[in-house]
């Protein structure tokens, strides 16, 4: 297969200014979008917010030790005569509530931007560009941005350290000699300026009091800058190689030229969490940035499907070659990602751990496992405090929060900490990695956690005696979100993934010569079986009106065979269920995820004109911007779980899953579609 080739003819190519869509350079760790001047010039004419964000980049609001998790309110749910508290509602300590939701929250780290001056004196707006032409090379990630001013020629080339936090440029153009062009950095307040759960989270950029800017030291050529705000702060620094550097605000700094007759400005942008960032050029940064984008795409899986008839494979192609991408960047660090991840804060910059799957389990399945290994560390650092979590509640083992910041403290929120669908996640990921990598060192990594998981899980579940069964909740939340706390009870997904995490588990102890915890296998053994009525799946068992009053929001009834082997499903009824779901959801409330989840169900289902129909669905929530990001609504223009779906529902459909059958590309229908792979693996 010609990789390059695959992958270049899905260039983003922009011939004008694309608000909702700005391309993204970035190395898993630190993120920089630009939009068409190849820098964040027009920062307030994009709706989607030109980002620096890095995974170490953090504050807390006033300092760390504001309030803590006992200064919320608890509200305590009857869990079989057991009271069991969940901070659910803010009561009579709103402040606490607010504070432990919104903190920590991701920084936006700056901006770097052109001053761009008309030949009349004023600073040019977008529309006063012409002759726009950006692309950005994924085989080696690097943006070209070109551009005119009052006719006079702009080139620019920025480019992402593979290593380091740090942003190369080099500008050409006449504007730099006649003074018409400068570059300068402006940092944020590193408070938030809209709160809405909805609604990207804005930095404040007009409150230079609750922040500081220091200069370290500073020669002809570069400045090191010392970045506070409360009891954090950050270092950046600035490397050129000619121009001259001006103060020009409380916490910004202005780049212009040499002087003279020069036409250009070369420069670097690097920023660290404790300690001054290593020098860097453009140069360094983009050869840094094709050796790793090149070995990127070299290695791990490849799909080609050039020879298809069908209208929409290149579409589809497109999607999995920019996802690839987006999600190397946005989704492969140190820490499970936000849903907009290194673009701009939604839900403060939070991660929400029942997305990690979504974000993260495509890179085993494409062959790239270190991608996922990265953040499944995290885990293990944070096991203290879901074995706190859980003892709190009077549970054993280890209960994984739903949205947390980098400290992996659980947030206060009126739906996530009833959620329950992230807490075999990690075992399920673990498994991933295992399969990718089948040594006792993987065993022993993740040994912990995976066993501590299983202990919470069998904890939670209530044995049934007049069923013979055990159950989950009430009270819980299911996936589907629009359900009461008080009411949810055997969600068809949750029961299957109960059972398959367990069983997980009793495997990685007979893998490691250990004694399982009998439980383990008692539990799996006896879960309560998905709830039906009239020959389709429920949303939960006390849900009757599932397909009229709650077909909203997530259908993650069909999780229960896609996601997973659905070992306690009854096939016809799950394909009564899909074509249930497909023909009466209000598919303008679903989420990205939602679609390729679909198509997953109907390719184990052998229904594989479905899969592809679900997976390339017209509705809003299935849009995939020229940037390749998952459109879902104003204020959540970029949503990572979809790409990260859709990944795994094409690695699904064309290398199939453990039990299946062996035939090949089983979730592509036979006529109309060219499916050639390479490097990919079944999912389990």
């Amino acid at each position: 297969m010609n990789r390059k080739e695959i992958v270049s003819r899905h260039n983003p190519v922009l011939t004008k200014a694309e608000p909702l869509a700005p391309l993204s350079i970035g190395n898993g760790e630190f993120g920089f979008s630009v939009d068409v001047t190849g820098l964040q010039t027009f920062y307030d004419d994009y709706e989607t917010p030109l980002g620096t964000q890095s995974n170490w980049g953090w504050h807390y609001t006033g300092g760390r030790t504001v309030f803590a998790a006992d200064d919320a309110a608890y509200q305590r749910f009857d869990t079989y005569g057991r009271p069991v508290p969940y901070p659910m509602k803010p009561e009579d300590k709103a402040e606490a509530y607010h504070w432990l939701r919104q903190n920590p929250h991701r920084l936006q780290l700056g901006r770097i931007a052109f001053r761009l001056l008309r030949k009349d004196g004023a600073e040019a707006k977008l529309g006063d560009l012409e002759n726009v032409r950006q692309e950005l090379d994924l085989w080696t990630g690097v943006a070209r941005s070109a551009f005119a001013l009052d006719g006079v020629p702009v080139e620019v080339v920025t480019s992402c350290h593979a290593k380091r936090d740090a942003v190369g440029v080099s500008v050409r153009s006449r504007l730099i000699a006649e003074g018409r062009l400068a570059v300068f950095l402006r940092f944020p307040a590193p408070d938030m300026t809209h709160t809405s759960w909805s609604k990207a989270v804005f930095p404040a950029w007009d409150r230079d009091d609750r922040h500081r800017t220091v200069v370290e030291h500073e020669t002809s050529s570069s400045v090191a800058l010392r970045r506070t705000m409360d009891e954090d702060g950050y270092r950046v620094r600035w490397d050129w190689a000619e121009g001259r550097l001006e103060r020009t605000g409380v916490h910004e700094f202005t780049l212009t030229g040499a002087g003279g007759d020069a036409e250009t400005l070369s420069f670097a942008v690097g920023f660290a969490p404790d300690r001054d960032p290593e020098p860097t050029t453009p140069e360094e940064a983009e050869q840094t940035s094709r050796e790793h984008w090149t070995a990127f795409w070299t290695y791990g899986g490849a799909v080609d499907f050039s020879g298809s008839l069908d209208a929409r494979a290149f579409e589809l192609e497109r999607r999995v070659v920019l996802s690839q991408y987006l999600t190397a960047i946005h989704s492969g660090g140190s820490l499970p990602p936000q849903e907009t991840g290194l673009m701009y804060n939604s839900w403060f910059g939070k991660m929400h751990l029942e997305m990690h799957w979504w974000h993260a389990a495509h890179f085993p399945l494409w062959g790239r496992p270190w991608l996922l290994r990265k953040s499944m560390d995290w885990y293990n650092a944070i096991l203290p405090l879901a074995q706190e979590l859980a003892a709190s509640q009077g549970y054993e083992g280890a209960r994984w929060p739903k949205m947390v910041g980098f400290d992996g403290k659980q947030s206060p929120s009126p739906v996530a900490p009833g959620l329950i669908w992230q807490q075999p996640h990690p075992m399920t990921l673990a498994e991933l990695l295992y399969r990718a990598e089948p040594n006792r060192d993987t065993l022993e990594r993740y040994a912990d956690l995976v066993f501590a998981s299983a202990d919470f899980m069998v904890s939670f579940a209530h044995w049934n005696e007049a069923r013979r069964s055990y159950d989950l909740g009430p009270p819980l939340i299911p996936a589907q979100e629009c359900h009461h706390m008080h009411e949810g009870k055997n969600p068809p997904y949750e029961l299957e993934y109960w059972k398959y995490g367990l069983e997980i588990a009793v495997r990685w102890a007979e893998r490691l010569g250990l004694r399982a915890n009998p439980m383990w296998a008692k539990v799996a053994g006896a879960m309560a079986h998905p709830p039906q009525r009239d020959g389709v799946y429920l949303a939960h068992e006390l849900c009757p009106d599932t397909f009229t009053a709650k077909n909203r929001d997530h259908p993650s009834m069909l999780g229960a065979l896609g996601m997973l082997p659905g070992t306690l499903v009854d096939r016809e009824t799950m394909r009564n269920t899909l074509a249930k779901v497909r023909d009466v959801w209000h598919w303008e409330s679903a989420w990205g995820w939602d679609f390729p989840m679909s198509a997953m169900t109907a390719a184990r289902l052998g229904e594989r004109q479905a899969a592809v129909d679900f997976l390339l669905m017209d509705t809003t929530k299935n849009t995939y911007l020229p940037n390749g990001h998952n459109y879902q609504r104003p204020g959540l223009t970029a949503y990572l779980p979809g790409n990260g779906g859709l990944l795994i529902a094409v690695a699904m459909m064309a290398a199939g899953w453990h039990d299946g059958n062996g035939e090949p590309n089983p979730g592509f229908p036979k006529d109309g579609w060219s499916v050639r792979w390479e490097g990919l693996h079944p999912i389990l």
